[in-house]
């Protein structure tokens, strides 16, 4: 009866991946996206201010750093959670593909998100006349919270990795 359990638990991991094939719909979802912004800006490339196209230019950015997360969540989560991915000799593989553990996956998604919070940021900094103070300070507040977070999950990270060399 144990053994049935373990089994079925085991194989469960497998709900996963759907839910990792999903995160591959959101990706056309920002392909979409991205070159709809592209294509809004084409007509009016020589009438727009150069702020405005920074603004832009930050928007596109951030759709690139969050599709680039959403790959790193996609196939490591799959490799570390479900199962390894066969890539034939053919191929190309990425780099850090099989090389990313929960952790290490972890410290790369707080960095993603503090630097998509950069970019947020920098954007109400560009436009500031149209936001109200208080908005911007509390803006400026969740930024600075994701910054901690990622330097005390990348600190204890780095303690926990020290501790396991040193036994």
């Amino acid at each position: 009866m144990e053994r049935l359990f373990e089994q079925l638990m085991y194989a469960s991991r497998w709900i996963m991946a759907p839910i990792y094939l999903g995160l591959s719909l959101l990706l056309i979802a920002l392909g979409i996206k991205f070159f709809q912004e592209v294509i809004h800006l084409v007509p009016i490339i020589f009438s727009i201010k150069e702020v405005d196209l920074i603004l832009v230019a930050l928007s596109l950015i951030d759709i690139a750093l969050v599709g680039g997360l959403i790959v790193m969540v996609m196939f490591s989560g799959y490799e570390n959670f479900v199962s390894k991915l066969d890539v034939d000799a053919s191929q190309e593989k990425l780099g850090w593909l099989g090389k990313l553990d929960s952790n290490s996956l972890k410290n790369k998604v707080a960095a993603s998100i503090v630097a998509i919070s950069s970019i947020h940021l920098l954007k109400v900094f560009m436009n500031t006349e149209s936001i109200p103070n208080d908005k911007i300070q509390w803006y400026l507040l969740i930024h600075i919270t994701f910054v901690i977070s990622a330097f005390a999950m990348g600190y204890l990270d780095k303690l926990v990795r020290e501790g396991k060399d040193s036994k």
